[in-house]
């Protein structure tokens, strides 16, 4: 993954982490801060998996 993209996901997630950790906690699960790098982590395999897809799907449309 290039290391631009991971950043790019990595504000993303970061951007979003608030609106998650909101819905976690009316739900009564607590998330942890030694939790949020895994999470984090897992979003951006998710991120880069969707864009090269995306970019896949593009590539075939030319």
């Amino acid at each position: 993954m290039e290391q631009d993209r991971t950043m790019q996901y990595m504000a993303i997630a970061m951007k979003y982490l608030p609106e998650a950790k909101q819905m976690l906690d009316e739900t009564g699960l607590e998330l942890e801060p030694q939790h949020i790098q895994p999470l984090v982590s897992l979003l951006t395999k998710v991120m880069d998996e969707a864009y090269e897809l995306g970019k896949q799907n593009a590539l075939e449309m030319e």
